[in-house]
């Protein structure tokens, strides 16, 4: 084959990934598939070139979008190139402007990513302002939507077939997993982050109802993650810690403990000195966020020494949730995002 017959090859592979589709495998999701995908689509037209007769091409889905306000928009991520915005903004927020320490190959790339990223699902939160409007950008190869916020979901199918939970790694989530299922339907929530000119109200809330239709579209039962304080030091935070441990901290039924190698004991000081206020005031919105909605804490904080972080962890039964939220984001038996229709 010519040296000018392999670069066309190449050229058109770069073009067409992502959007054969001939029935024998699954549409791509993640990063494992889309190597998958560009194999098959290097292999179809290899044969194509040496036959004359080329693959049957259909067009790339759209991508499944959960709801609009504005310019901006929460949606799934379509494969490798939205993994890597997401990642990009990861690093940004948590090694830039946080206290996250990269890795050698990770500060060389700028990106923030681990093996779970391949089976997770991502949400986005994009602002496709340079799209629309009055001057919108010239059409471009670079001209893309900006990922400004980000949420990885796992469920737990998917992590009981490949990898596990991640949050398996700092506490112990497997008996609590074991002793509710198949009844209880777990999905797993991390990475995640907003860019900062972002952080307003609409931005989060729209994140918000984008995890909350996925929550209801895989009928999810109970949403499990860790959240965090900024810094390693937890007497920073002992005040905060405390009003957790005393306050949030889960009933036995719902309660998982960091393992005793990770272990840091949240009750800082006694019940009596946690001045309520003072305590609210210092959580960070996140996890203050949850409370509101009604979730629970595990027992025991964890300290993060790559992130720079004090762990904790957050455990949302759907069925705990404060109802007076579903007038704003949906009733558990909708389907459909309150601001899909949104423009």
């Amino acid at each position: 084959m010519t040296m000018e017959r392999q670069g066309r090859m190449r050229r058109m592979t770069r073009r067409l990934a992502g959007r054969l589709q001939d029935g024998s495998w699954p549409a791509p999701r993640g990063l494992i598939a889309l190597k998958a995908l560009d194999g098959s689509v290097r292999n179809g037209l290899r044969t194509g070139l040496q036959t004359g007769r080329l693959p049957l091409l259909v067009r790339k889905p759209a991508p499944k979008v959960y709801g609009r306000i504005g310019n901006l928009e929460v949606r799934l991520a379509e494969g490798r190139r939205d993994v890597l915005s997401a990642q990009r903004l990861r690093y940004e927020v948590f090694y830039e402007e946080m206290s996250a320490k990269p890795s050698v190959i990770a500060g060389m790339r700028r990106l923030d990513q681990d093996p779970y990223d391949a089976i997770c699902d991502h949400l986005l939160v994009v602002d496709r302002s340079g799209e629309t409007g009055p001057n919108p950008k010239p059409w471009t190869s670079t001209r893309r939507p900006s990922v400004v916020g980000t949420y990885r979901v796992l469920r737990q199918e998917v992590a009981q077939r490949s990898l596990g939970f991640y949050t398996q790694s700092e506490y112990n989530i497997a008996p609590l997993v074991a002793a509710k299922s198949p009844r209880y339907r777990f999905m797993e929530l991390g990475r995640s982050c907003v860019l900062a000119p972002y952080r307003t109200k609409r931005s989060v809330e729209l994140l918000w109802h984008g995890l909350w239709t996925y929550v209801r579209e895989h009928k999810v039962d109970v949403m499990i993650g860790c959240a965090s304080f900024e810094g390693t030091d937890p007497e920073a935070h002992a005040m905060a810690l405390s009003f957790l441990h005393h306050h949030a901290l889960a009933p036995a039924e719902w309660r998982c403990r960091a393992h005793d190698n990770l272990y840091v004991p949240m009750d800082r000081l006694p019940a009596e000195q946690v001045n309520v206020k003072a305590a609210l005031k210092e959580l960070p919105p996140l996890i203050k966020g949850y409370l509101r909605l009604g979730a629970f804490v595990g027992d025991g904080a964890v300290i993060d020494r790559q992130f720079g972080t004090t762990d904790v962890l957050i455990i949302l039964p759907v069925e705990k949730i404060d109802p007076r939220y579903f007038g704003h984001f949906g009733a558990p038996d909708e389907l459909k995002s309150r601001v899909a229709g949104e423009a």
